[in-house]
């Protein structure tokens, strides 16, 4: 959720545009706070983390492992949010939000995404969060 009441305007306009923030999971095996700097997106007020195809991230199975995390903002406004991530496993909705960070946040061509999205689909990371 993006328009909480309690949180300040600042903050709620930077939940709102997302972009560059750190994220705080707890570690699957150690059990220790692992923090990495990820680029987040709205969609219509529902906020997701995602990432490049190909290759394993951390992240991803901690939050597997543990969907409670620290949305650390950093850009302009500086607030240490709690959230709670949902790791997205149907492909239909995969793909669709995954075509909309490939062509809306990192301004892919239209066509270079239609014909990599099956492989964003198949391979990238990708969670809805809410703030709690």
């Amino acid at each position: 959720m993006t328009s909480d009441p309690g949180l300040d305007a600042r903050i709620s306009a930077a939940v709102s545009a997302g972009g560059i923030a750190d994220i705080t999971t707890i570690g699957r095996k150690t059990g220790l706070p692992r923090r990495k700097e990820i680029f987040f997106h709205n969609f219509d007020g529902v906020l997701y983390i995602g990432g490049r195809p190909g290759f394993p991230r951390d992240w991803i199975a901690n939050l597997r492992a543990n969907a409670d995390f620290t949305l650390h903002l950093k850009r302009g406004v500086a607030a240490d949010l709690p959230a709670r991530a949902e790791v997205i496993g149907d492909p239909v909705l995969r793909r669709r939000i995954l075509y909309r960070m490939m062509t809306e946040s990192w301004n892919m061509p239209a066509d270079k995404a239609a014909a990599d999205v099956d492989r964003w689909e198949r391979t990238s990371p990708l969670v809805r969060f809410e703030l709690v």
